[in-house]
């Protein structure tokens, strides 16, 4: 193998699939990239098994092409020390390579491509749908942060994509809170879904270019496929079965809040410091006009209260929640203004921008009370 190419260019091919690089590995093999040169474009590509990078940088010239698997860490660091120059790199023998720029040269160890493994792809039963750049990176932001840890419900661990014909849904809950995100942007021929673990949903989410406008999305029963401008990402699925999460999406609730989203989030935080730390336990008292938020820790004496105006229509109501899943629901969503709709102290309120409320509820938030004294 030997070629030209611009420092930069390949310092930002790496970085843009270093993610998948795992941090320790039991296969050695996987803490290299595997660099795949044909004609004037090298491939380069990063896994850890479960989830693979793939970009395509274009190269200056080629004088032999081939496949090798190079130190990440090594060659990350050199390039990020070296300003954009031409960079010429080529193998010496059986076991190194060499990088040559203008004033100096740094010879590295590779290890063969046969080694690298096999990387996942999707059957021939695969279903492929075109989902809008900005809709995804939108639907990831607005869910992930209520996906759960949960080692017993691995598919609580995850966002459900739910395909249907009209429109897609993106669907994440830890059992205290629930969030859907609906885009009629995105539908298929036929219903269908897949659950994509939060950490290959995280990743997409920061790779995702601010021009990249569609992002082609091929998956089966085992395996998801993104692929967008000069990158691909494939990754393993979750396997199992998501809750029936509309059955839980309350439809009646009666009693309506309509308030500020900002005041009412930073109301909750300044209350939630005489929290009990423990439960972290927030009471409303909902009054027409009115929204009383207070929260008590009787072990060590404090307590705090604020009163804030607001708009109420329903009967007088008492009703507590865990305010650091509140805080999440109101930091995480971008509207102005909020629709809180309850049925009683029992059942879960429903959260929704006041702007979507009349539309079909783009982004939706769940949130389980719990009993207060």
């Amino acid at each position: 193998m030997k070629f030209v190419i611009s420092s930069s260019e390949l310092l930002r091919g790496i970085l843009a699939v270093s993610k998948a690089i795992p941090a320790k590995s039991a296969l050695p093999i996987l803490e290299n990239f595997l660099f795949v040169l044909k004609g004037e474009t090298l491939e380069i590509t990063a896994s850890d098994t479960e989830l693979t990078l793939k970009t395509e940088v274009e190269v200056e010239s080629t004088a032999e092409e081939g496949k090798i698997a190079v130190p990440a860490n090594h060659l990350t660091n050199l390039l990020k020390e070296l300003p954009d120059q031409p960079l010429t790199i080529k193998t010496l023998n059986d076991t190194s390579f060499e990088c040559s720029w203008a004033t100096g040269t740094s010879t590295l160890p590779y290890f063969p491509a046969v080694d690298y493994p096999d990387i996942l792809s999707t059957g021939s039963d695969a279903i492929s749908i075109d989902f809008p750049a900005q809709s995804l990176a939108e639907g990831i932001s607005g869910t992930i942060y209520a996906t759960a840890d949960d080692e017993i419900r691995p598919v609580m661990n995850g966002i459900l994509f739910d395909i249907d014909t009209e429109y897609t849904t993106l669907v994440a809950t830890d059992s205290h809170k629930l969030i859907c995100y609906t885009t009629k942007d995105v539908k298929s021929p036929e219903k269908a879904s897949f659950i994509l673990h939060k950490r290959p949903a995280g990743v997409l989410r920061s790779i995702l270019g601010k021009n990249t406008e569609t992002v082609q999305v091929t998956f089966d029963s085992k395996a998801v496929i993104f692929k967008f401008d000069s990158t691909t990402m494939v990754c393993l699925l979750v396997v199992g079965k998501y809750p029936k999460y509309r059955d839980v999406i309350p439809q009646n609730n009666s009693n309506i809040l309509r308030i500020d989203r900002v005041q009412l989030l930073n109301t909750v935080r300044r209350v939630s410091v005489c929290a009990n730390k423990a439960s972290n336990h927030i009471k409303f008292d909902l009054k027409n006009g009115s929204i009383e938020v207070s929260a008590q820790d009787l072990g060590f004496s404090i307590a705090a209260y604020e009163k804030i105006s607001c708009q109420y229509d329903g009967e007088e109501l008492t009703i507590g929640f865990k305010s650091s899943f509140l805080i999440e629901i109101l930091n995480n969503m971008t509207c102005n203004s909020l629709v809180i709709k309850f049925a009683d102290s029992r059942h879960a309120a429903l959260i929704v921008p006041a702007e979507d409320e009349a539309e079909s509820e783009k982004i939706c938030g769940i949130i389980m009370p719990i009993m207060i004294a």
